[in-house]
């Protein structure tokens, strides 16, 4: 927050001239430590197992020790006439009598696993059970099985023998009850666990009364039918079904056991594709030609009924938008999230808790560093009219309004002598700041704040936000939370030398996508030529990932392959942009907008289309090994895919104009740069200087049309991102990753196939240049250039004729091409059969 600088604290000392020192006793960060955290933790355990042992204890010689716990109880001071036989001593005996027989009986046994539960939490940050959900059940049942079979012990009138089963508290509500209604009384206690069971677990009481709905819908296997026809009709009933989940009200209670991930067969993980609209066909015959009459469904009752009509055949839809508008009303909109009812997200307790005290600014510091600013500008002849500061977690802003008729580059010409007066790396001087009347020194603190990922994901602003595709990235410089909408951006660049915060910044924005998406909702193309740095996304390929069809991985390693996906994208571009045509839609959110009303017809190719995140790492790397083929698929991605809901996010550590070129920079509005090594290297990622003046750490400049803002990103650290994404995988997923559309390009060395040979157009030399290279086992140029005498481009011409004929290997580099056939019998059978 900003704060003015104090110019008389000399006087200040002078009127103070002792201070008393204080201990700084701050009960807060106390209660908030880990040690405490873990030494709580350990003591609920030991009192756990202390109350278990005491409990079974008791259960034996609780008689015995009855009357000298009791004669204790009314006096303490009195020496006990014999020792307990509970193990646990007094102490022991006495909590076992308390609990047992004063109070709750044989459910006080139910206050050991909340004790050893917590305790575990505590101390080891890890839940076995849901504590919170565990410990209201237990309290309940406490109460209530007391209160049971007191019902039984006071009807047989058996108190002195019976009254650890019930404890005190169950024999006299009993006794209450029965005063009031008798026998009557266990209906009530009954009633009781009714109602709990009913409201605390939430029963849907609507699967009772609609029996034949549940009853599984035979199909129909005719002789002539194969097996792979009755899969695919089974497929397509269920797909009905799941799609008239929402109308039933059939959707099973969530389960509290994890559910199985790899044979689990359950039918929301079917993704629902037809609306419930649907239309009888005429009784098929044996030709089979099929012309559909529309139905329009007036009651949900006949609904079970009309599955039973389609159980041989497949449903056709028509779409009719009075018809829609009459079918929501019934039947609500489609959900895409049905996909994967039982889906959670992560909660904030993954992340580390971080002990974060106030920023590590003084008022010395403060003081010190404008009285530098100002005299090193006063031995310039440049007078301060006001200086005020701005304190934020890596930097602090000191705003300067300078005296009338200075000039503005005269100030900023002065940034290495200010740099060099404060003695601190990274002055950035911003003449003058947009839309104030002010210059900033942005000055480095000597203390940096760390902003950990669980302050940022958890605030308020961040889990409200509405954004399509919300990211936090960190804290500005006035320590407000920084969130931003990808899908706006649309597309982001990301630069920074080695180890300046990059890949933090890549987790980040992965990181909050997952915080606030459904599975449903977004998908990740994810491009890692250094194969470590996105290889923790691997465990959440069935829920967020996309993929080639018949890819080993869904995460891009191998640079061969990124050439395929990236045409892959650019034909789901083409797809979508069919489909926004075919809808009357011009945006990606006006498209499924339409079709969560039911506006859209699946039978015609429509379906809820997710967001997808195209990530690359290190675009230099991609650059120098593919080049154009890279670039130019990029490029228009970056060009047109903003309005169908493709968002790319691309990083590279070395921000030269030969791997950002000026094509793909042109569509790159967002640029995000953490500290670069040159001026050069800003200007390039930026437009402009003040990224090699950045001081590391996170710390960085985010470009958005014309505005410059300086962030300190937020900190997730390895084991965070790891535990996240354990959490996502863990869970029930789809049966594989997203599906990206089949791309048939040339073969991967970027040569043609061997079905592109034409034996006719072939070189004369052609069949002496494939002796050669037999006879020699190496596939070079060179070689055909000396040995045939040829000139260097008719030697490439028989190489690439060589390739395509499939006697040598595809293009390595500086490497000889591999040569395919070994020995002359061969090639002479294959030079015959060309």
């Amino acid at each position: 927050m900003a704060r003015n600088i104090p110019k008389n604290t000399e006087k200040t000392r002078e009127r103070n001239p002792t201070q008393s020192i204080s201990f700084d006793f701050n009960i807060k960060k106390i209660l908030q430590s880990e040690q405490l955290h873990f030494v709580l933790g350990i003591l609920f355990i030991l009192l756990g197992v202390f109350m278990l042992f005491s409990f079974s204890s008791h259960l034996f010689t609780g008689d015995a020790d009855q009357s000298e716990v009791e004669d204790n109880l009314q006096s303490s001071i009195e020496p006990l006439k014999k020792q307990p036989k509970n193990p646990f001593g007094l102490y022991g005996a006495k909590l076992a009598h308390l609990l047992l027989f004063r109070l709750f009986g044989w459910s006080a046994f139910l206050l050991v696993p909340i004790l050893l539960i917590a305790g575990y939490k505590l101390s080891f940050k890890k839940e076995i059970l849901p504590l919170e959900k565990l410990t209201w059940q237990s309290l309940f049942y406490m109460i209530w099985l007391s209160t049971f079979l007191g019902f039984f012990v006071f009807m047989l009138e058996a108190e002195e023998k019976w009254s650890n089963l019930c404890g005190g508290i169950g024999y006299f509500i009993n006794e209450y009850l029965y005063g009031f209604i008798g026998w009557a009384s266990f209906f009530v206690i009954s009633f009781v666990l009714i109602v709990f069971i009913v409201y605390y677990y939430k029963v849907d009481t609507s699967s009772f009364a609609a029996n034949e709905t549940e009853e599984d819908v035979a199909l129909a296997t005719p002789e002539s039918e194969t097996a792979e026809d009755n899969i695919a009709e089974a497929k397509n009933i269920k797909r009905v079904r799941a799609n008239f989940e929402t109308i039933l009200a059939e959707e099973e209670p969530e389960e509290e056991l994890a559910i199985d991930r790899e044979d689990n067969f359950d039918e929301a993980n079917i993704r629902p594709f037809l609306p419930p609209i649907v239309e009888t066909p005429i009784a098929k015959s044996n030709n089979a030609s099929k012309s559909p009459v529309a139905l329009t469904i007036e009651n949900s009752d006949d609904i079970p009924e009309i599955i039973e009509e389609f159980e041989d055949e497949a449903p056709i839809l028509e779409i009719n938008e009075s018809v829609n508008d009459e079918l929501v009303k019934k039947f609500g909109l489609y959900d895409p999230m049905l996909d994967l009812p039982h889906y959670k997200y992560p909660t904030l307790d993954l992340m580390k808790e971080y002990d974060m005290g106030k920023p590590n600014v003084s008022q010395e510091e403060l003081k010190a560093n404008s009285d530098k600013i100002v005299e090193t500008l006063a031995n310039y002849g440049i007078g301060i009219a006001s200086i005020k500061a701005t304190i934020g977690p890596t930097v602090t802003l000191y705003e300067i309004i300078p005296d009338a008729g200075v000039r503005i580059s005269k100030i900023k010409n002065l940034e290495d002598d200010i740099a060099l007066s404060l003695a601190a790396l990274g002055i950035r001087i911003i003449a003058p700041i947009p839309g104030k009347g002010t210059i900033g020194i942005e000055v480095p603190n000597k203390n940096r704040e760390m902003v950990p990922v669980k302050m940022v994901i958890g605030s308020e602003k961040f889990q409200k936000s509405t954004a399509e595709l919300p990211i936090v990235l960190g804290k500005t410089i006035s320590n407000d939370i920084f969130i931003t909408d990808l899908a706006k951006m649309p597309h982001l660049l990301m630069a920074g030398a080695t180890g300046q915060g990059k890949s933090v910044g890549l987790n980040m924005i992965l990181t909050s996508l997952l915080y606030k998406k459904h599975p449903s909702q977004l998908k990740f193309v994810l491009v890692d030529p250094k194969k470590v740095e996105l290889t923790l996304f691997n465990k959440i390929e069935r829920h967020f990932l996309a993929m080639l069809p018949n890819a080993a991985e869904a995460i891009i390693t191998d640079t061969k392959k990124v050439v395929h996906t990236l045409n892959s994208l650019c034909i789901e571009m083409d797809n979508r942009y069919n489909l926004l045509k075919d809808a009357g839609c011009r945006n990606l959110k006006e498209y499924n907008v339409k079709f969560v009303n039911r506006r859209l017809n699946p039978d015609k190719g429509h379906y809820f289309m997710p967001y997808i995140v195209l990530i690359i790492d290190e675009l230099a790397d991609l650059m120098m090994t593919a080049g154009k083929d890279v670039e130019q698929p990029i490029a228009r991605l970056a060009q047109l895919a903003r309005a169908i809901g493709i968002h790319l996010v691309v990083a590279t550590q070395r921000p030269s104009v030969n791997v950002i070129t000026g094509t793909i920079k042109a569509n790159f509005p967002a640029r995000l740069s953490f500290k670069v090594t040159s001026k050069i290297d800003s200007r390039t990622i930026l437009d402009t200087g003040g990224a090699e003046q950045l001081v590391g750490q996170g710390d960085m400049l985010l470009s958005m049309g014309s505005d410059i803002i300086r962030l300190q990103c937020a900190f997730v650290d390895t084991p965070e991102v790891e535990d996240v994404c354990e959490f996502i995988g863990n869970q029930q997923g789809y049966d594989s990753a997203y599906m990206l559309p089949e791309f048939e390009g040339e073969s991967e060395g970027g040569g043609s196939e061997k079905s592109d040979f034409d034996p006719s157009n072939r070189d004369q030399f052609f069949d002496e240049a494939a002796r050669l290279i037999v006879t020699h086992q190496q596939g070079s140029t060179s070689l055909i250039q000396r040995r045939l005498k040829l000139g260097y481009n008719r030697a490439g011409r028989l190489i690439d004729q060589l390739e395509a004929a499939g006697i040598v290997g595809q293009f390595e580099g500086s490497k000889a091409r591999e040569v395919l056939i070994k020995d002359m019998e061969t090639l002479e059978r294959h030079l015959k059969s060309l």
